[in-house]
């Protein structure tokens, strides 16, 4: 008796643990999901031993990791889109001095060299806004002719580029969802809020832009090239350097420069962002936060010969 009652005791048991385990296992009232995936852009660098492996061997080599708001995250998958069409908006400050107009070729073979089926508009910012050369378009020969020399004019000098990268970035909504990036020729200075670098990368142009940049999921890229503002004053170049390099790492791309004055050629960097786009991946995790509003992000290697370049965070909606 002791014994045959042990065992329906036992079975009771685990018929109420089941349960409770299938129990926990439900949605929350009203079906809704405690997860949702998201998927971010990020590129891979490795040091020069593994430069030349291919995406599935840079892979293996990576051993990723990613946290949301300090929280690790469940990765689904990684594969690389090195070779898949871009959707990229190139912005020249127009008050850039003259010496700029000498890069104009390596940016329009930049551009003739995108993956087939690129889109790509060309636009020129002056006194913090934009204008259009071109827009989106996928004749990347038509693009890159629209290029044209700066004005170099001073008058709007100080505006800084900010408000006129917020601009473009709306202009990515009704572009196909996919690889997207700005590439960004200005001086970064901005007086707006002051002329010191804290007040530079706290200005109200450069948050917006940020953040616009992060909901679209526009990286970008950014070269230092100074006005006549910037061109004399040590400590104006260092504030709008600052500016470049906040917006470039918030947005997952890079900033590029050359001590405090003209680069002796953009080549050098452009060589640099075709890497970065050939070493770029898609990142698809399972999100645990449901809650609207800006979520940080962090992806990390256990091997030391990896970097990593990712956006710093996203807005969900």
């Amino acid at each position: 008796m002791a014994a045959s009652f042990l065992r329906k005791a036992f079975v009771l048991w685990c018929f109420f643990a089941v349960a409770g385990i299938a129990a926990l296992a439900q949605p929350p009232e009203g079906g809704k999901q405690n997860v949702r995936t998201m998927t971010i852009p990020i590129s891979i660098f490795t040091r020069k031993e593994l430069k030349e492996k291919k995406a599935e061997e840079i892979i293996d080599v990576a051993d990723l990791t990613v946290s949301e708001d300090k929280e690790q995250q469940q990765i689904l998958s990684l594969r690389s889109v090195s070779d898949v069409p871009i959707t990229l908006a190139v912005l020249i400050q127009d008050e850039l001095i003259s010496s700029f107009n000498l890069e104009l070729r390596p940016i329009a073979d930049f551009i003739k060299q995108l993956p087939e089926g690129s889109r790509v508009m060309v636009g020129y910012i002056r006194g913090g806004s934009v204008g259009t050369r071109q827009r989106f378009t996928t004749d990347l020969v038509k693009a890159a002719d629209s290029l044209r020399v700066v004005s170099g004019s001073s008058a709007s000098v100080g505006t800084g580029p900010y408000g006129g990268v917020a601009a473009t970035v709306k202009r990515f909504e009704s572009m196909p969802a996919g690889r997207r990036a700005i590439l960004l020729v200005s001086d970064g200075f901005d007086i707006t809020e002051g002329d010191s670098p804290s007040s530079v990368i706290h200005a109200p142009d450069l948050e917006k832009a940020i953040s616009r940049a992060q909901r679209a999921s526009v990286a970008v890229y950014s070269f230092y090239f100074p006005t006549v503002l910037t061109e004399r004053s040590t400590f104006r170049s260092i504030s709008g350097q600052a500016g470049l390099d906040r917006l470039s790492n918030e947005t997952g791309g890079r900033s590029y420069s050359q001590g405090l004055s003209a680069p002796v050629s953009l080549t050098p960097f452009f060589d640099d962002v075709n890497m970065a786009l050939r070493r770029q991946f898609s990142l698809t995790y399972l999100s645990t936060h449901m809650k609207r509003g800006y979520h940080s992000v962090e992806v990390k290697s256990s091997n030391p010969d990896v970097t990593i370049q990712h956006p710093k965070g996203y807005y969900y909606r």
